[in-house]
């Protein structure tokens, strides 16, 4: 479907939602526009007379035609709406942010993907051509080793009371410095002031440690003498401020330079340097790629689990603005818990994970599975349902063990592998009573990218090599690699390959095993 030919629906016409209604109707795309309060509802179509205007939500969503929402209201009602949207079918552009609470933003997160919508988070900065600039420049490494990062976004006015200047402002910036270091806090510490209301902070600074040792801090407040929205990052070779109230030269490079001599630092001062953006409008570049995303199912730039991301850190913010004391990231190793489950990861009911198991951000194991103990979970892992994972296992990132999949102690899953568990699937014919069982055995690896056709068993210590197809059984100890998967040689519990010696084989670690035909076994009884 051509993005030209979609038909969108707006929710919410006030301050920012106005502006929404204006870009979609000039793409030709602005088919419906609701609001509950009938008095702007009743403007706004003075401007809009061949719009149709609903002041009902439900009304709106019944509309067969309407093949998207953008959702422009309180961040309180942001849950609700977007739950029901994705219900009815529809793909949705939600505002920032994403809710007000982790648990709702994973659940909407996993509605989108069940239903195969498109979710995207209004995070204005990244269509905005300063900051996609910034982030080319951050990325080759311009401005050397990045050091710290510093944002404020101040002004007088307009005050919330849905939510606090941190759920207001903040979500921007964090969505930036995120993307900009492509990393996650390890530490959050935040003070702020309740000025006007004593239950809705008006002003907030909050300082983030990251692992690799960036800093960041972000200052917001509604009470400021004038309005400020800068962005500055320092960098070991360099420094870059992005101001997005200059009307020109919105982002310089500052080439500075900091010598050492007599063991004393000594700086070298440059004058700024404009650095040629792109010239558009932020908001016209967000809406034609939601349309974009649409028309292609493209995940977004700024999708549900990047709203998420940002919505995990806020309401950490939230927390040690709540408790006054720094928030260390839940689950990193040391923790005296059971288990360590990232804030981001959902665990669904009736599951069973192991003593010393840790799952890490985005992760998904659904019911009925059952995690053994001290397994390491990557990001972005889906296992289950009525998985069973062994003791000791490793999961790299962004793998998804399928029902009918069983993986024994010790298995190592590189980063995407495949696995499947239908063998002739189809959209329109429920296939899953025909699933076809795939078993890994025990100690064995399998690379990255190896997809794992199913009915198929994997055998104690093997070793599938990176971007092998595996279409039958590999034995135990096998090396197999390629497409369709074959054998290559044999290799040893500790992952080494053997050497062939007639119908022995040896390794260099001193295990021993004898060979015979198309199998190996250990020498030594009960190996």
């Amino acid at each position: 479907m051509a993005a030209h030919n979609l038909n969108i629906g707006v929710v919410g016409t006030g301050y920012w939602g106005k502006n929404l209604v204006r870009n979609l109707n000039e793409l030709g795309v602005l088919r419906a526009i609701c609001d509950v309060d009938t008095d702007a509802l009743a403007r706004i179509s003075e401007s809009y007379p061949d719009i149709a205007a609903r002041a009902s939500f439900d009304t709106l969503l019944d509309d067969p035609d309407l093949d998207a929402v953008v959702i422009s209201t309180p961040a309180v009602t942001h849950a609700r709406l977007v739950r029901e949207a994705l219900s009815a079918g529809k793909d949705v552009f939600v505002e920032k942010p994403l809710c007000l609470s982790v648990e709702e933003g994973r659940e909407l997160v996993a509605l989108a993907a069940e239903r195969s919508r498109i979710l995207m988070v209004g995070h204005l900065l990244w269509y905005h051509p300063a900051v996609l600039k910034l982030k080319e420049l951050v990325d080759e490494g311009a401005l050397g080793r990045i050091q710290y990062i510093y944002s404020n976004r101040l002004s007088i006015g307009k005050i919330r009371r849905e939510e606090n200047i941190l759920w207001s402002f903040a979500p921007h910036d964090i969505s930036v410095i995120l993307g900009l270091i492509n990393e996650e806090p390890d530490l959050v510490m935040a003070q702020g002031g309740n000025y006007l209301h004593q239950q809705v902070a008006d002003a907030t600074v909050s300082l983030l440690s990251f692992p690799s040792g960036v800093r960041a801090h972000i200052f917001v407040s509604w009470l400021h003498p004038f309005k400020e929205q800068k962005l500055i990052v320092v960098g070991d070779r360099g420094m870059a401020v992005f101001d997005d109230v200059e009307t020109e030269n919105k982002l310089c490079m500052y080439p500075h330079t900091i010598d050492w001599k007599e063991r004393v630092p000594v700086a070298h001062k440059v004058d700024a340097q404009p650095v040629p953006i792109d010239d558009h409008e932020p908001l016209r570049a967000e809406c034609e790629h939601f349309l974009h995303c649409v028309a292609t199912r493209e995940t977004p730039r700024t999708d549900g689990v990047e709203g998420l991301r940002v919505l995990n850190l806020l309401q950490r913010c939230q927390a040690a603005l709540d408790d006054g004391g720094p928030q260390r990231l839940a689950g990193v190793p040391g923790d005296a818990t059971p288990h360590q489950i990232h804030e981001t990861a959902v665990i669904d009911a009736d599951v069973s994970i192991g003593d010393g198991t840790s799952i890490w951000h985005f992760s998904h194991v659904l019911k009925g599975s059952e995690i053994g103990s001290n397994c390491k979970i990557g990001q972005n892992v889906v296992i289950g349902p009525k998985v069973r994972v062994g003791d000791g296992v490793k999961i790299q990132n962004n793998v998804s063990v399928y029902e009918g999949v069983t993986l024994e102690d010790h298995v190592f899953c590189g980063p995407s592998v495949v696995f499947t568990n239908v063998i002739n699937p189809r959209s329109e014919i429920p296939r899953m009573s025909e699933l076809r069982p795939t078993l890994v055995r025990r100690g064995a690896t399998l690379g990255a990218n190896c997809t794992i056709l199913c009915g198929t068993t994997i055998g104690r210590y093997a070793l599938v090599g990176a971007g092998a197809t595996v279409t039958h059984d590999v034995p135990d100890n096998a090396l197999v690699y390629g497409s369709p998967a074959t054998l290559k040689g044999w290799v040893c519990r500790c992952g080494e390959k053997l050497k062939i010696d007639g119908d022995s084989a040896s390794c260099d670690c001193g295990a021993k095993y004898v060979v015979g035909g198309e199998s190996i076994r250990p020498l030594e009884a009960g190996v």
